[in-house]
């Protein structure tokens, strides 16, 4: 696998040698927020940086590697780039060409693959032609052509048509795929959650309307190598935290880590949700129609991704990804994403005020560092935003600097 031979050359210098080794700075966690920040650090500071993962590869859960018959697998499920932000495009166009991509879903309702996020052409793809006509004039009028509706708020627009297909469309695509992905109802969580797949008063049936969408165009963990070849920046993969942090010295720190796992979880373990994937290799050139296939209410899997139609490559046979949602047991399991819940935002207050009182020492980024939601392109915006607000601030006037 891409980082071996990167992490025994640098496991070995870490942990044989009797004197501490002396950093500038310790970088937890290999994906994007640990990687972009690394990159910053190294290149606009000229300080020394020590990344470490606990994993034996960089690029954190957007790692790919290519199977045998040479298709790049995305071994923690599909990652599909996509951003509205010119300076993240930007940036990251620094260590990769693109391939324009862009990315469709079907999703398995009453035994019919149909457009998700739910839209137009799914209306008229289920129901009779006066039915979904009727249907989709009430959504027009009432939101008008081109609008995003989350769920939530199209089953409270009132009566009649809107109703009838908020709670159609709550039933069999939301409902059992939030518990299935997420262990509990959608109205539990944070409303942003079901935000994220709203009903789309369009045709357009692509996954993300963002400006940018594309696929690096030889793979995530290439794109991860450029951005950490720079002299000043040591890699350790299959390295633990826990091994390092007294086994090193350095000025400052970055955690990309779950939080909580970084206060030796004082105040307990916050929830978070994993998943296992399993692979399938097909002796067929494919086997769905689009890159992912959505099961909302069969079977206990979320969706499976057919990785060829992602690079592009081409390959007699094909293979599949399936994901299987879980509850997160520390120690057993990865803890893929945190739940955003009003629970939650109580469990994760103190060890939010623990943080603060390590400011300009310690910074916590990324999806679980940070305990929160983040697309990749978010999770690389918050680094850079990080590192331009605050720590560079902080580097240069020798002190620290409000987060």
């Amino acid at each position: 696998m891409p980082g071996k031979s990167q992490a025994s050359r640098s496991r070995a210098g870490v942990t044989t040698k009797r004197r501490k080794q002396t950093y500038d700075w310790l970088i937890v966690g290999a994906g994007f927020s640990g990687a972009t920040l690394a990159e910053r650090i190294a290149t606009e500071l000229g300080q020394k940086v020590l990344l470490i993962d606990r994993r034996d590869h960089i690029a954190g859960n957007a790692y790919d590697s290519p199977a045998k018959n040479g298709i790049l697998i995305h071994q923690y499920g599909p990652h599909i780039f996509h951003t509205n932000s010119a300076k993240v495009w930007a940036y990251l166009s620094r260590f990769t060409e693109w391939r324009p991509y862009y990315h469709r879903v079907l999703g398995m309702v009453e035994g019919k693959q149909v457009p998700i996020p739910f839209n137009l052409n799914s209306i008229y793809a289920l129901f009779p032609p006066r039915m979904a006509e009727s249907m989709v004039q009430a959504l027009i009028d009432n939101f008008g052509y081109g609008k995003k509706v989350p769920i939530l708020k199209l089953r409270e627009a009132g009566a009649g048509d809107l109703k009838f297909l908020g709670d159609y469309i709550y039933n069999n695509v939301f409902d059992s795929y939030t518990r299935k992905q997420w262990g509990m109802g959608p109205e539990a969580l944070d409303p942003g959650v079901t935000a994220r797949v709203p009903v789309a008063i369009s045709r357009d049936d692509r996954y993300f309307q963002d400006i940018y969408q594309a696929m690096p165009l030889h793979g995530y963990t290439e794109l991860f190598k450029r951005m950490l070849k720079h002299p000043l920046i040591e890699v350790a993969t299959g390295t633990e935290w826990t091994d390092v942090k007294h086994r090193v010295r350095a000025d400052r720190i970055i955690f990309t880590g779950p939080i909580d796992e970084f206060f030796d979880y004082s105040f307990g373990t916050l929830p978070y949700r994993s998943i296992r994937f399993e692979q399938r290799a097909h002796d067929v050139e494919f086997v769905q129609e689009t890159g992912t296939l959505n099961y909302p209410n069969e079977f206990d899997f979320t969706r499976t991704t057919e990785q060829k139609h992602l690079t592009g490559q081409k390959a007699r046979d094909t293979i599949t990804i399936t994901e299987y949602p879980q509850a997160y047991e520390r120690g057993k399991n990865e803890p893929y994403y945190p739940i955003p819940m009003p629970q939650t935002t109580e469990a994760l207050r103190p060890y939010q005020e623990e943080a603060r009182k390590l400011d300009g020492k310690v910074w916590f980024a990324g999806r679980l560092g940070d305990y929160a939601y983040y697309n990749m392109d978010q999770a690389c915006a918050r680094a850079l935003t990080l590192f331009e607000k605050t720590i560079a601030p902080a580097v240069r006037s020798g002190g620290a600097s409000e987060a």
